[in-house]
């Protein structure tokens, strides 16, 4: 550049000011109607689903203008508007190098149940199975009496019936991961387990991340679906659970799966398996 500008008798600060300029004015060339068009669809959603972040947004704003918008764009429309959601706060410093996830579906189920606190004092505990690759809610099962061994047996018959359809018995070991709660560590429930053809694997006792992916599903459900609706009473919160968790599997966007919803991505997964069977 010095060169140039000796070459040229021009001064190298006019130079750099001219091409500083250039920049700027390319920057503040915005397609301003379009960005209040795409803002308009990002209140619409952020006010159906005030727990998601711009990543999330982004994918249900491409589905539904059907267009590829740069996440980008998406992120500065939302932190001019305060649309953003506020930073979490410090990480959990505990750590877990066990691989939970796996690289195929149906390799894999990860189980556990929590609690719903009700505004009126009751509770409603819920027990659900996850696949450990396409995070699918594959089955799940509610009460507002606790979580007992029977409810585990039926989740894992449902799950196989759901997966495996006309099936008695899976067609091949599949790891059944839970932690070590007396519903899931029963005799009945681990014989059970075995006759199916599951491999009963349970957590490291006081290691609940070991179990992260549940753990992290749990995180989630309450946060976008259980602190944002009515929790009057246990029957209210009966009559919703069917709905959040059929929106959870349909449409949550999630970063694991290429912002694609759970059932999304294992549609797309068993379309791209039966295409290399038939090659």
């Amino acid at each position: 550049m010095k060169r140039v500008c000796q070459a040229m008798e021009v001064s190298r600060s006019n130079v750099y000011e001219q091409l500083t300029k250039d920049q700027t004015a390319r920057k503040k060339k915005r397609d301003d109607s379009r960005d209040r068009e795409i803002l308009s669809v990002i209140r619409q959603l952020t006010d159906e689903r005030p727990t998601y972040g711009y990543r999330r947004i982004t994918a249900l704003l491409r589905k539904r203008l059907n267009q590829a918008i740069n996440v980008k764009r998406v992120y500065r429309l939302m932190k001019e508007n305060s649309l953003l959601l506020q930073k979490y706060g410090n990480k959990p410093t505990r750590v877990h190098d066990g691989k939970v996830i796996t690289l195929k579906s149906n390799l894999r189920w990860c189980s556990d149940h929590f609690s719903i606190q009700c505004w009126n004092g009751d509770q409603v505990h819920v027990a659900f199975v996850l696949d450990c690759h396409d995070r699918e809610a594959i089955s799940w099962i509610a009460s507002n009496k606790g979580v007992d061994g029977q409810m585990i047996r039926d989740l894992m018959t449902e799950c196989m019936e759901i997966r495996f359809p006309f099936h008695h018995h899976l067609p091949y070991k599949l790891q059944w991961l839970s932690d070590n709660g007396p519903a899931y560590v029963a005799r009945q429930t681990i014989n059970f387990g075995r006759s199916l053809g599951f491999e009963m694997c349970t957590t490291a006792p006081y290691s609940p991340e070991s179990n992260g992916m549940a753990e992290a599903f749990v995180k989630t459900f309450k946060r976008d679906y259980v602190y944002v609706n009515d929790l009057s009473s246990s029957e209210k919160i009966m009559e919703q659970l069917p709905g959040w968790f059929e929106d959870y599997n349909n449409n949550a966007p999630h970063k694991g799966l290429k912002m694609l919803s759970p059932r999304e991505y294992y549609r797309s997964s068993q379309e791209d398996l039966k295409r290399v069977k038939c090659n």
